[in-house]
């Protein structure tokens, strides 16, 4: 072979290996590119499931109840209380409007109760209140059952025994206001507009009496109807005579007619102490 073809030769055999290393970088550069993309795909999958194990505050398990306890940022100042309720005034309940006359019709309590009372006749009774004023017959004769059944009342001590009817009974007590109840008494005497009164077959009271009291007696107007009640009573089952004040600082009778004057006793509203002692006095011709 001559000097060329040996040159010629040796030019073939260096593009052969250029050629070769050119491939060579090119597989490598494909290499790192490929290596690079599965990389990002690795760390996006990688990621996904990263987000799928961390779900958003809507998807949160439920709290069982009493494992609650709350952070410091969850914490509220407690809220300011509310005013008491005022208290309800000595009477007993709102002022009631009272009318000096009304009608004269009346509207009997829809309520009923137990015998109450120890021995001595049964009474049933009805209360009944005049129609157009502000007082319910339902609460009203509640009212006076609770009166009669109290262990100083006159049912307790075999004075006789007595039960709230709706209808049909032999006793009526009627609530009335001041011009009907003259009308209802005047057959027993002049009421003036201030009295009540007991008639055959019943009980008069005064609605002026039963929503104001009195002002001669030392207590609220609903602790009166308690002295109005067995005051009434008590000449329903006998007790025809008023009694007068037994000497001061005692209690005066029920009997008294304390409306007119206490003359040295105090204010009582029941016929028996709570030890069960009768309060007498004097009887008043």
């Amino acid at each position: 072979m001559g000097k060329r073809g040996a040159r010629s030769a040796v030019s073939h055999g260096r593009k052969r290996a250029d050629h070769q290393a050119s491939r060579s970088r090119r597989r490598r550069s494909r290499s790192r590119v490929l290596l690079v993309t599965g990389c990002l795909l690795g760390g996006t999958l990688v990621g996904g499931v990263a987000l799928a194990q961390w779900p958003g505050d809507a998807h949160k398990p439920a709290v069982e109840p009493g494992n609650i306890s709350a952070s410091p940022m969850e914490e509220r100042s407690p809220l300011p209380l509310a005013p008491p309720p005022a208290k309800p005034s000595p009477s007993g309940g709102a002022k009631v409007d009272v009318p000096a006359s009304g009608p004269g019709t009346f509207t009997t309590a829809q309520a009923s109760g137990k015998v109450v009372g120890t021995a001595g006749p049964l009474r049933r009774y009805e209360v009944q209140v005049e129609d157009g004023v502000d007082v319910s017959a339902k609460q009203a004769a509640l009212d006076v059952q609770t009166i009669l059944a109290d262990p100083r009342s006159w049912a307790a001590h075999g004075k006789g025994r007595f039960q709230l009817v709706s209808g049909g009974g032999d006793v009526v007590i009627k609530i009335a206001t001041p011009k009907t109840t003259d009308k209802l008494c005047a057959a027993n005497g002049d009421t003036g507009g201030e009295l009540n009164c007991e008639v055959t077959g019943g009980v008069i009271v005064n609605l002026k009496r039963w929503v104001t009291g009195s002002p001669q007696y030392d207590g609220p107007a609903a602790e009166y109807r308690h002295l109005i009640i067995n005051h009434e009573i008590g000449h329903m089952i006998g007790y025809h005579q008023h009694m007068a004040c037994p000497g001061p600082e005692k209690p005066a009778p029920v009997m008294m007619q304390q409306i007119k004057g206490l003359n040295g006793c105090k204010s009582n509203a029941w016929p028996y102490t709570a030890d069960g002692t009768f309060v007498t006095g004097p009887s008043v011709p």
